[in-house]
């Protein structure tokens, strides 16, 4: 099915996440529990449904079985909205609800960045009526309606529109830096510069004219380049006097690119953050079948924290986000942490400053209080 409007929505989903360390050992980065009730991916599908777009292209490209069927099972029950898996595309549709028991055969290397994989699949992606191509990433946690930034760029008739978002200067080198003429245009796209001249950053989420993204991609393919959107195709546009527009995300905008910007937005969270909009329904279905989907604000021995109902506790809980599962040993303390589906505390365990796995291994988290960077309001 092609998307509304002649837009092709592509989520680029390839992570491994080895810079969370035992968080993201063995586990899909895109699948990464999150806010005790979803996962990272789950942010950028909703946002795309609840923007009225009828299909997201996935591009993935490690442990794309794992992932396929895990988005399956979970988006592609409901009328009215589904992922695509692209060349395995047809294998899911006749799977029907269950999964395929084979997948053709890979007859493409494998992507080595961001701009590969829309290389690799440009047979879905590009095409038809598709006049626009929107990028979406599968771990960033924001709600946003994708309607008026798309609606803003036909309007233009821009080759590329980037969302971005004004933060602390302090903080921009982690990300891509971007500047505007006072006519909206593009003018400086640095991805994390050594010292910023902007206070502006690239939200990682844009708008590309097709006919143009193909043929950037068509002229960098085979030269020596990174493989990258940022890196390499925004550059390139820039270079090549494209007209490049912005839009800005006003709201709340989080990177989860380590462990400890992960325990931080937990900790706001707790702290009574933007928890508004999170994509609940998806975690009861996926991590823990069948548990009770209620929370509670308060209860015995829970203090200023982000609980669930089915919490089994016997011990005193401060400042921290737990998911469902989550059982708290008698006299056991945990302060700013987080525990993932199913955790165990065990009796007199004492747990600060931490991520707590399924299988109760305890990741520290170093200096949570001096952890800043990512994080925008």
């Amino acid at each position: 099915m092609a998307e509304r409007g002649g837009v092709r929505a592509v989520l680029l989903a390839g992570g491994e996440g080895r810079r969370m360390g035992p968080l993201g050992t063995g586990r899909l980065k895109p699948l990464v529990p999150y806010g005790g009730a979803c996962r990272l991916i789950d942010f950028s599908l909703a946002n795309a449904r609840d923007s009225g777009l009828g299909e997201v292209l996935l591009l993935s490209q490690y442990e794309e079985r794992r992932l396929m069927d895990d988005l399956h099972r979970v988006w592609n029950r409901a009328p009215g909205f589904r992922v695509h898996f692209g060349p395995y595309d047809g294998a899911y549709r006749a799977a029907g609800a269950g999964l395929p028991h084979e997948l053709p055969e890979r007859t493409w290397p494998a992507e080595r960045g961001t701009a590969d994989a829309l290389i690799r699949k440009a047979g879905h992606v590009f095409g038809g009526d598709r006049e626009q191509v929107l990028v979406l990433h599968a771990d960033h946690v924001y709600r946003f309606d994708y309607r008026p930034l798309i609606a803003e760029h036909r309007a233009s008739g821009a080759a590329l529109t980037v969302a971005y978002q004004r933060i602390e200067r302090r903080w921009v080198h982690l990300f891509g830096m971007v500047r505007f003429d006072r006519a909206g245009r593009l003018t400086e796209f640095v991805e994390k510069p050594a010292e910023p001249t902007s206070d502006l950053v690239f939200a990682a989420f844009c708008v590309f004219d097709a006919a143009v993204l193909h043929r950037y991609l068509e002229k960098l393919d085979g030269t020596d380049w990174q493989h990258d959107i940022s890196r390499d195709v925004i550059p390139a546009m820039l270079a090549g006097g494209e007209d490049i527009r912005g839009h800005e995300v006003t709201g709340h905008w989080e990177d989860i690119g380590t462990v400890e910007r992960y325990h931080r937005a937990h900790l706001m969270l707790a702290a009574g953050g933007p928890r508004a909009g999170l994509p609940v329904e998806r975690m009861p279905r996926t991590v823990r079948p069948g548990v009770d989907r209620g929370w509670v604000a308060d209860s015995p021995g829970v203090v200023a924290s982000l609980v669930p109902a089915d919490l089994v506790n016997d011990g005193r809980v401060e400042h921290s986000v737990l998911f469902p599962g989550v059982t708290v040993g008698a006299g056991a303390r945990v302060r700013r942490s987080v525990l993932l589906p199913g955790a165990t505390v065990r009796p007199g365990q004492d747990i600060d400053s931490a991520v707590v796995l399924e299988n109760g291994q305890v990741q520290r988290v170093e200096d949570p209080a001096a952890v800043t960077e990512g994080t925008r309001t």
